[in-house]
């Protein structure tokens, strides 16, 4: 039942979060269009058949049957739509049409092909904006800085001569890096070697860190599949609640304690819990427990689950989080900033994968969206929500800005070549051209697909 609920929320939150950034994205090619004369016949928000709508002056603006995107349909926006009459050589002839695509300038025809990924762009924009200036939740206790809450014995991070209590100062090319900087680093040197530098009681030391290879059935990958565990709270961990005949119930466990330490490691994070359970498999643990102000221990031996994981049997308390909006200014800043930082992300990604330091595996495709889109409609708080959806939107601009058929920057590198040729490339071979693009990108996307499936827990039930 709640594998049923997981995929209805994963494929609802889909079709919402596509179906927006596709309609902003056709919005832009359809207003510019609207604004250089071109004549927009149709501007549908989904596909198929038509369900209802209204025509106004020739645009017929309609709501189809599959609510996935939308489109908008140009006169002579595409080779097969080209009739006599249709170049603006052909402006004296009786059957000049002045309202098909291919009659505007090319500058015109360049600035509407660009419009939609500048319509996603503006969109992410807006969205952080709002997000900064009147929401912005946070933690109301956090630590900003890369500190290390504790090193897997034996892992790749301590055999690089990492230890529990670093300070990471630098991370690749990134100075005086938070949590979030170190992990977007991570993705873009995936089974390749990091320099990073650490203060170690006010000692520099410079390492470098292997990051491991893409875990099986995962879209990312995170410094704790190299064994660092991140400090991402101060202050011991919160019990919420405790479930019963559980380890922790049985050892004395009850909601309201917080655990001070484990074994003598101060954690702070139930994350870096589950991974010494998951180092030291059924070894019996002594906590250290805070309860109305009296430490108490505690000596619970954690169970093994069916699918080899371990547990003690409590849930921990949410970071409390507070809104704190910033000033306008302060947010358009920090959206500005945030925008940049994603785009750039995405174009490193790009760079790697084409000179095959990141593999292809690692990109998402719908399914992966889905999953993505499902976890954030999940998670408390709205920064997950407004953060997909505007890395979502940068990514769709940005992949349609590449210079390749069929895509905006297809067309846009299509229509430079014409410029400099100071003529029209045949349409003979703009159908050539467009017909391998389509094979190929099909090609691509089915591969993506079948990545994106591979991925699905029901394919990775490999016992660890």
């Amino acid at each position: 039942m709640q594998d049923l609920h997981t995929f209805v929320v994963a494929v609802l939150s889909f079709i919402v979060l596509i179906g927006i950034m596709v309609v902003v994205h056709e919005f832009g090619h359809f207003a510019v269009a609207k604004l250089c004369g071109v004549r927009v016949e149709a501007f549908s928000i989904g596909f198929g058949p038509r369900l209802f709508g209204i025509k106004r002056g020739d645009t017929d603006y309609k709501v189809c049957l599959l609510p996935l995107g939308g489109y908008v349909k140009m006169t002579g926006e595409t080779p097969d739509q080209i009739q006599a009459g249709d170049t603006p050589a052909d402006a004296r002839r009786a059957d000049y049409d002045p309202g098909s695509f291919t009659n505007h300038p090319r500058w015109q025809r360049m600035l509407i092909g660009v419009a939609g990924p500048v319509a996603n762009f503006i969109l992410a924009f807006v969205l952080m904006v709002f997000y900064f200036g009147f929401i912005n939740e946070v933690p109301q206790h956090q630590v900003n800085t890369a500190n290390i809450e504790w090193v897997v014995p034996d892992s790749a991070a301590a055999q690089a001569g990492f230890q529990t209590g670093d300070l990471i100062t630098s991370f690749d090319s990134i100075q005086n890096p938070d949590w979030m900087q170190v992990g977007n680093e991570s993705q873009l040197n995936i089974n390749q070697n990091v320099p990073v530098t650490v203060n170690r009681n006010g000692q520099t030391l410079q390492l470098s860190l292997h990051i491991p290879p893409l875990p099986r059935g995962e879209d990312a990958v995170d410094v704790s599949d190299a064994g660092i565990e991140p400090q991402f709270m101060p202050g011991p961990i919160p019990v919420h609640e405790v479930s019963p005949g559980t380890p922790a119930d049985k050892a004395g466990l009850k909601g309201g304690d917080q655990i001070v330490s484990v074994d003598g490691h101060q954690f702070h994070y139930v994350g870096t819990l589950l991974a010494y359970m998951k180092a030291f498999p059924g070894k019996q643990l002594t906590l250290d427990v805070l309860r109305n102000g009296q430490h108490v221990t505690l000596t619970p031996t954690p169970e093994k689950q069916p699918d080899s994981t371990w547990k003690l049997g409590f849930a921990a308390v949410n970071p409390p989080m507070r809104r704190e909006p910033m000033p306008l200014r302060v947010a358009i800043a920090k959206s500005e900033t945030y925008c940049v930082d994603s785009s750039t992300l995405i174009v490193k990604v790009l760079g790697r994968l084409f000179t095959r330091k990141v593999a292809v595996s690692q990109l998402s495709g719908p399914v992966g969206i889905a999953r993505m889109a499902g976890e954030a409609a999940s998670m408390n708080g709205w920064l997950p929500k407004f953060g997909l959806a505007a890395s979502i939107s940068i990514n769709l601009g940005i992949l349609n800005l590449m210079p390749f058929p069929i895509l905006d920057g297809g067309l846009i590198l299509l229509l430079l070549i014409e410029s400099m040729l100071r003529h029209d490339i045949s349409l003979a071979v703009k159908e050539r051209i467009y017909q391998a693009a389509f094979v190929v990108l099909v090609v691509f996307f089915a591969f993506i697909i079948f990545n994106d499936v591979t991925k699905l827990p029901m394919f990775n039930h490999i016992k660890p």
